[in-house]
């Protein structure tokens, strides 16, 4: 595809899938049309990349479709120099926009070839400021806790209680949790003043959250 097709797919995705449906954060939207989001998704593929949907990556994995990453974006009330862990960096799609938004990222991810694919391609993009970690997402990260925000892009059976704790206060966690697997429900936890409070965004279908304290 030419530049210019894939710029116009991009404007497409955000006014279609984006707006539409009622995110209207300018960080957000303006970081989905900076992110070229077909270099994240395997050649053959990159016809469906701005298709309103999640494409597979490998490896059992998906990057998520536009709405779920533009709205899980806008929960964490992104802002520049806020510092974010994501849990399960896949493409590094999310990182990327996360990045994009001038957050300070800080991304875990358990399947080796995904670890090093991703930094390979932020790299290239000059994301040189993401930090990737290859280990068990559900457990966190504790060198560099306390977070201001925590997003989750895989779906277990409950909250790990690390990133509950690892979350800073006051401080944002968009994660789906499910009891069934790839059917969740996409939970928003927030911290303040000592006290944690859960609210309910509605059906989720993410890949599986394995860890110790996921599936």
């Amino acid at each position: 595809m030419r530049f210019l097709d894939l710029k116009r797919n991009r404007e497409r995705m955000v006014r279609d899938q984006i707006q539409a449906r009622g995110i209207s954060n300018p960080l957000v939207l303006q970081a989905m049309l900076n992110v070229p989001r077909h270099l994240f998704v395997q050649e053959a593929l990159r016809a469906q990349a701005y298709g309103d949907h999640a494409v597979p990556i490998g490896h059992g994995q998906t990057i998520s479709q536009p709405y779920i990453v533009a709205l899980m974006s806008e929960i964490l009330e992104p802002a520049p120099g806020v510092s974010v862990l994501e849990i399960g960096t896949g493409s590094g799609y999310q990182a990327a926009i996360l990045a994009e938004m001038g957050m300070d990222v800080s991304s875990v991810e358990r399947i080796k070839a995904l670890h090093f694919a991703a930094r390979k391609l932020l790299d290239s993009l000059r994301y040189f400021k993401v930090r990737l970690k290859l280990d068990d997402g559900t457990v966190g990260w504790a060198e560099y806790a306390p977070f201001d925000r925590i997003i989750v892009t895989a779906g277990g059976p409950e909250i790990p209680e690390p990133l509950v704790a690892q979350l800073a206060d006051p401080g944002i966690m968009a994660i789906p949790v499910g009891r069934s697997r790839r059917q969740q429900e996409l939970v928003v936890i927030r911290k303040q003043h000592g006290k944690t409070t859960l609210e309910r965004r509605g059906g989720v279908a993410f890949v599986d959250l394995v860890g110790t304290h996921g599936w």
